[in-house]
């Protein structure tokens, strides 16, 4: 921390004695004797182009200059730098440039005054070089506002590595500081780069007087801390030691607070300033209502929409824009009715104004094409888009699943040259990614001209997502290469590759780099690393990570309670909700989800049936349409199908496909012909081509061995161009992910696969196993049945991990559909003749095969 007393010993730092005489801060006009007589004719030339640089008309002042060159007589130097000084005030730098021209063709010898204000012309108009040049060639007419005017233009042009090199050159060629030297080269220290440099010449600062005696410096020094260091404290001292301060010192420090997520604090400082006696700006009313926006404080927010209104600045564009943001982040429900309100009262529109309302629109969900027809608006009018609009409309392209959309936005970008900024890259990569087009969201990082930590989280992500955990874990290889460095998202992205597909040791190995990274204790990646362990099957690594991690939030108990619930450890999974509550953690919509989950695993109907019940009771959770499936799935396993049934049809909405799937399911389970008819016709009544209604209902004629129906519901898809999910299976051996499919022979190793296969079934048959062949849902010989039971895609996964691995470890086998019944009883035999545990991920759940049971006890 910095302290604002005076460092012991500050700095090594020349610091030269004032000389006031010799290089005055304040330069003096050249004497009128240095200048001839001029005319009258001159003379009056004169007084009507200072007349019409007093009015502000400095077109008629340089017609003017024009009309004495036509004369044939010269200008002098002040009127000259009164020109120039007049195109700096008016931000008029062509015309200032146009001044300079007509100054050198002058012939006149140019003395300091001119020089100065030649190096602030080019360093407002950006042109830090010519700046540099004029510098360079003034020799022994440098005074101490050329320095200053220097130091500032590689301040204000992002230079600052030249701005401290000149003020420490200004230090040695004997000049002493004035507050503008100060001001520049703490701006040039306002980062984490030069911060240390900073801290060095602030203890300089205090022996001079500046500190305390100049704003500017004050709100530089603010800045530098704040922005240089995330040092708010500091940043505060200096603003509570300043003994004069403004309304832009007030809004300074408010906006740094707000900025560095110190909302609040924001918030208190403002009404400081207002019991201060200062009148806040739309500057300052714009960081309070964007602070409000951060604490989610609707009520707070509308107080401060009233001052803006009752100050008159609610028409302004500047804070409409952060009134925009405050209601589209701050309304509960995610209505974006208040945010459009302030938006069409707004008279003016800007391109931050466009960009906050369709990104207000894209972020409340289910608005995207509302954000796309804003956009449309915005570019058939006056004003152009931006790359952060850019960014906002590619992501409502990404939600549609629009990828022609997508791409025609994307020309636009290409059209207005904005395709190289990261932040256009990387929602292109997230939107072809969200569409399905992997290979166009590869290209999409590949050509990005300098890619950063955000590009390769997206891609990582993206690949994740598509269970091409290979790839993510080659970026994640080429992050470290590069030195980009990795982050938390980096490693939750990682983390949900591996867990995606059931890769244990990849995700072992990632959690390995988490504890050299210094990730450990991030929640996070704490919440990540419970999922995987719990999603790969190794629920006892889960529950460690959890208890290791300390304070967990909402999302690490309901992981965990979920983690539970998919391994059909209920008892575990209802303590762990209990403990949570008594902790002080209040549960969410997701938590009781997990929660009737564990129920319906084991079959705790009553229980479930209460938590359901209590969760708007207690909490005021509206059940959502997952809950209502659950209820239905905790139903229908028990065999409770006209129940089940009843429950749907007293729904407070229509029940959707998820909970029709879920009771089509159940019959198929049970049996029950005419109920599992009738929730397969709402299904398709519904949505004609879900495939699964179809899959469903055959698998249940197939059961009762009615063909004929069997092959009417396949005739039906084939005309309808649907297709059955292929079922497969996986295994994770020595990093690599193994994958099988029903009677699959591509294996290297096949021939070993089926010899261990045939030697399995001669062992288990020997224990009395009886193959079930009413899982083959074909119309062939019992023979060819029980041929086509030891070729499914689980039991080539579970074959090769014997052959495979040697260790005492679970052999963890991963199913994109629900198990086969014959599987599942031949597994508990597997147990037994290998003596080694299987864990089996399906779909729905997981499965523990040890010694010859499974941890669901038959209950599936």
């Amino acid at each position: 921390m910095i302290s604002l007393s005076l460092p012991s010993s500050p700095a090594k730092i020349p610091l030269p004695s004032p000389k006031p005489t010799n290089h005055p801060s304040r330069q003096k006009p050249p004497s009128s004797t240095t200048f001839k007589p001029q005319s009258s004719s001159l003379n009056s030339l004169k007084e009507s182009l200072i007349h019409h640089l007093n009015v502000g008309h400095l077109q008629k002042a340089i017609s003017t200059l024009d009309q004495m060159s036509q004369q044939g007589t010269r200008p002098d130097l002040i009127t000259y730098s009164l020109l120039l000084k007049s195109c700096i005030r008016s931000h008029n730098y062509q015309l200032g440039h146009l001044v300079h021209h007509r100054l050198t063709r002058s012939g006149l010898e140019l003395d300091s005054v001119i020089l100065n204000s030649l190096i602030s012309l080019y360093s407002k108009c950006g042109d830090w070089q010519q700046a540099h040049e004029i510098f360079e060639t003034m020799g022994n007419k440098r005074d101490l506002v050329s320095w200053s005017a220097l130091i500032s233009c590689y301040a204000n042009n992002e230079k600052e590595f030249e701005a401290i090199r000149a003020f420490l050159d200004m230090l040695e060629c004997g000049f002493y500081p004035n507050e503008y030297c100060f001001t520049g080269v703490f701006r040039a220290c306002s980062n984490k780069e030069n911060i240390s440099l900073g801290e060095i010449i602030f203890g300089f600062l205090l022996k001079t007087g500046y500190f305390e005696s100049d704003l500017c410096v004050g709100c530089a020094l603010i800045d530098m801390f704040a922005k240089g260091n995330d040092d708010l404290e500091s940043a505060y001292k200096v603003f509570a030691r300043m003994p004069e301060r403004n309304v832009v010192t007030w809004t300074l420090m408010i906006t740094r607070f707000q900025q560095l997520g110190f909302s609040r604090d924001a918030v208190v400082l403002f009404l400081d300033m207002v019991l201060s006696g200062y009148v806040p700006d739309k500057f300052t009313l714009s960081g309070v209502v964007s602070a409000c926006a951060e604490m989610g404080s609707l009520s707070l927010g509308r107080q401060f929409h009233c001052l803006v209104m009752k100050s008159r600045l609610d028409l302004d564009v500047c804070v409409g824009c952060s009134l925009v943001d405050m209601y589209v982040k701050c309304v509960a429900d995610g209505s974006v009715d208040d945010a459009r309100k302030v938006f069409d009262r707004m008279p003016v529109h800007n391109v931050m104004s466009w960009t906050a309302i369709i990104t207000g629109y894209v972020q409340r969900g289910g608005c995207d094409r509302e954000a796309i027809e804003l956009f449309l608006k915005m570019v058939q009018g006056q004003v152009k888009p931006n790359h952060f609009t850019f960014s906002s409309v590619l992501k409502a392209c990404a939600n549609l699943s629009d990828i022609w959309l997508g791409e025609q936005v994307y020309a636009l970008v290409v059209k207005m040259r904005l395709a190289s900024i990261n932040c256009v890259g990387n929602s292109l990569i997230s939107m072809y990614s969200r569409c399905g087009n992997m290979e166009n969201a590869r290209k999409a990082f590949d050509v990005l001209f300098e890619k950063n930590l955000v590009s390769y989280n997206t891609i990582v992500n993206a690949y994740a997502k598509s269970l091409n955990s290979e790839e993510a874990f080659e970026l994640f290889n080429e992050i470290e290469d590069t030195g980009t460095g990795v982050d938390a998202f980096t490693f939750a992205s990682l983390l949900s590759g591996a867990s995606s597909i059931g890769a244990i040791g990849k995700g072992e190995q990632i959690h390995a780099q988490i504890l050299k990274s210094g990730f450990k204790s991030n929640l996070h990646i704490c919440n990540a690393l419970i999922s995987m362990y719990s999603r790969c099957g190794n629920i006892e690594a889960a529950f460690h990570v959890f208890n290791d991690m300390g304070d967990g939030n909402v999302i690490s108990w309901t992981s965990m309670i979920t983690g539970f619930a998919k391994h059909g450890f209920a008892t575990r999974a209802l303590e762990t909700f209990h403990q949570m509550l008594e902790a002080g953690v209040s549960p969410n919509e997701v938590t009781y989800i997990a929660v009737l989950s564990a129920c319906s695993h084991v079959g705790l109907i009553s229980e479930g049936l209460k938590h359901f019940k209590s969760m708007k009771v207690e909490y005021g959770i509206v059940p959502r349409m997952e809950h209502y499936a659950c209820v239905v799935d905790l139903l229908g396993r028990s065999g409770r199908l006209e129940e089940a049934m009843e429950f749907v049809n007293s729904m407070p909405f229509k029940a959707d496909a998820l909970v029709l799937r879920t009771f089509l399911g159940a019959c198929r389970v049970h049996g029950n012909m005419d109920l599992g008819k009738h929730a397969a016709e709402m299904i398709l009544e519904q949505d004609p081509h879900d495939p699964a209604a179809y899959i469903l209902l055959s698998n249940l004629h197939a059961s009762a061995g009615q063909w004929e129906e069997v092959n009417e519901i396949r005739k039906k898809m084939k005309e309808r161009n649907l297709t059955k999910e292929a079922g497969c299976s996986w295994i994770e051996v020595e990093n690599k992910v193994h994958k099988f499919y029903v009677g699959d022979t591509s294996h290297p190793q096949a021939l070993e696969i089926y010899d261990e296969l045939d030697q399995l079934a001669l062992k288990i048959k020997e224990l009395g196993y009886i193959p079930s062949t009413d899982f083959v849902l074909h119309d062939v010989e019992e023979e060819q049945k029980e041929q086509y039971l030891f070729h499914h895609s689980e039991k080539i996964a579970v074959a090769y991990g014997f052959i495979s691995t040697s260790t005492s470890r679970p052999i963890r086998v991963f199913k994109n559909l629900r198990v086969c019944g014959d599987c599942h009883t031949a597994f508990k035999y597997f147990s037994i003749v290998r003596r080694k545990e299987i864990v089996l991920r399906d779909a729905n759940r997981f499965h523990h095969f040890k010694d010859g049971t499974c941890s669901c006890n038959d209950y599936w």
